[in-house]
């Protein structure tokens, strides 16, 4: 039986789970202050799950990994700005680990879903 919702996804769980602590981390100072910073954190960390659903609302696999590769990068993105905010203060050196190891995970699972649907090698629908 496979998957139903993309609420089943991995990729999209731990995204999902991204997404809130980006949330948290732009709901408090200083971060708070710097609406540059919240208003691009905000914006990439909200892609990467939303591109999963949508993907996952194709029909075609070439498709669904095509909004996959998406959030991919959106959570490369993420990532580059999680750096920033550790850069500018925004979070402590523990933080940062704990937010680095769930973006390493949602990308490696995102790239997974990727590689699957693409045939195994990723040749499939280059």
């Amino acid at each position: 039986m496979g998957v139903r919702r993309y609420e089943e996804l991995q990729c999209w769980q731990l995204a999902r789970a991204l997404k809130k602590e980006a949330y948290a981390l732009i709901d408090r100072f200083p971060a708070k202050r710097d609406s540059n910073f919240c208003d691009q954190l905000r914006a990439s960390a909200r892609s990467a799950p939303s591109n999963i659903a949508e993907g996952f609302g194709r029909f075609r696999p070439a498709e669904f990994a095509h909004f996959l590769q998406i959030a991919k990068a959106s959570l490369v993105e993420t990532h580059n700005h999680l750096q920033d905010g550790l850069d500018l203060g925004y979070l402590s050196e523990q933080e940062w680990a704990v937010l680095k190891s769930l973006t390493e995970r949602s990308i490696a699972a995102t790239t997974k879903l990727i590689v699957y649907l693409r045939g195994g090698d990723g040749s499939r629908f280059k």
